[in-house]
């Protein structure tokens, strides 16, 4: 057993560090085999799918009946199986959709208000994108009050610059049913553009949420006859 957990460990660890390049379909499938199965040895079991469906595509496809008949694979394994090509199904549209290009408050408001939808708490995101306004993710970097902007501000810029971000979308949402932009929104805005600024990143816009409702705080601070930066 002891070995078998080593070997396991070498292999998450090989993997964390150099990725899958270069592995046969064989090693990639038992890999994937230690989160259904949890002890033992599974080398043997990826090498008998490999055969029975001729290759690691092959398997994936298979249906979970075909699945069950491999001596050794179990509901857990061919539910697995057979819910990953679904899954990188998704994740290849997702990424797909991150080539959107965010112009306006308009354009960032759809990718932003599904993560409020029936929030209780007041939370803040980062809307991240590149230099030509492509959409590089979402990021929750707050829960809780708004009024915390220096700690908001670090985690922001953290994240931005994760994802290299050359502009950003901040929103959090007013759990009091009222979009209209506080005291301390306004001061956080002028925080987070001020610490922001210096390290290339531009604050395109502050954004409030209320129950699908949206304010723009570049708008709210147009209509005041000021300028925001």
């Amino acid at each position: 057993m002891a070995s078998h957990t080593g070997h396991r460990q070498r292999m998450k660890a090989e993997f964390l560090a150099r990725g899958i390049e270069g592995w046969p379909d064989h090693r990639v499938l038992e890999l994937l085999l230690f989160y259904s199965i949890p002890q033992g040895d599974v080398n043997g079991l990826a090498h008998d799918l490999i055969e029975q469906f001729g290759s690691l595509s092959g398997v994936l496809d298979a249906s979970v009946e075909e699945l069950r008949k491999v001596k050794g694979v179990g509901e857990h394994t061919a539910v697995l199986l057979r819910m990953l090509p679904a899954l990188l199904g998704r994740y290849q549209a997702s990424r797909t959709r991150l080539s959107d290009i965010i112009n306006s408050a308009d354009d960032a408001y759809p990718w932003l208000e599904p993560y409020f939808f029936g929030a209780r708490n007041e939370m803040v995101y980062v809307l991240c994108l590149d230099g030509k306004r492509q959409v590089l993710g979402v990021r929750k970097v707050a829960e809780g009050s708004i009024e915390m902007a220096e700690m908001n501000a670090r985690r922001i810029a953290e994240e931005a610059m994760g994802l290299r971000a050359a502009r950003v979308y901040v929103a959090h949402n007013h759990v009091s049913n009222l979009a209209i932009p506080s005291q301390a929104d306004w001061l956080t805005t002028d925080t987070l553009r001020a610490i922001l600024a210096p390290i290339g990143i531009t604050l395109e816009d502050h954004l409030v949420f209320v129950d699908g409702d949206m304010v723009s705080l570049n708008e709210s601070r147009k209509l005041r006859g000021l300028k925001f930066v």
